[in-house]
């Protein structure tokens, strides 16, 4: 199995990128969200990778991250979502907004991905729903700041969202009212009390 690729990034093209690893060139097809974020050809990448062998096809499949590619195995791990029904759904959402449509139960943003009914979409949350959890969110939206608590904002906004729950909110308008807040580098306590207000 090809756990990553580093090498030379020879080439963007509309599907997959090319990279030369000492003259060879391997393509590797990625979500759309990922290639934007790669640099200029020529760089040096390393792309966290899943080998998919079929009959008649050998194909890679790689990821900014190693967290990236956990979360594109548990997608493919659902029955009925195959290798390139996965990417599609981390070409629309980024592995924290999936998460978090899991959690939240949101079919529409899960089934807005190309060759994904609103069926398949509701059985991946019935199937993810246990194996995301907010802890795991990255909160890419805020600020990270591990000044705080030694926490970082992530963690913060994890602790909110988790008070919220406890108090009877749903998972749902947890999220939601906490990723609403506009705060710059609230405590837990000022993000709790901005969430409460919106809810």
């Amino acid at each position: 199995m090809i756990s990553y690729v580093c090498g030379e990034l020879a080439a963007v093209e509309p599907e997959q990128i090319i990279v030369d690893v000492g003259g060879v060139g391997y393509g590797i097809y990625m979500p759309a969200q990922a290639m934007g974020l790669l640099p200029a050809p020529g760089s040096q990448v390393k792309i966290h990778t899943y080998l998919n062998v079929r009959e008649d096809a050998m194909q890679l499949f790689g990821f900014l991250t190693r967290d990236d590619l956990e979360v594109f195995r548990l997608l493919i791990g659902v029955s009925g979502i195959g290798p390139k029904g996965g990417l599609n759904i981390l070409s629309q959402l980024s592995p924290d907004s999936l998460r978090m449509a899991v959690m939240s139960g949101d079919v529409k943003a899960i089934s807005a991905a190309p060759g994904i009914g609103k069926k398949t979409a509701e059985k991946l949350i019935i199937e993810l729903k246990d194996k995301f959890k907010i802890e795991d969110l990255r909160m890419g939206d805020i600020p990270d700041s591990s000044a705080i608590s030694g926490t970082g904002q992530g963690g913060v906004q994890a602790e909110a969202v988790q008070a919220l729950v406890a108090l009877g909110y749903g998972n749902t308008e947890s999220l939601r009212a906490v990723n609403g807040v506009t705060l710059e580098n609230p405590t837990t306590e000022e993000l709790l009390k901005a969430a409460l207000k919106k809810l």
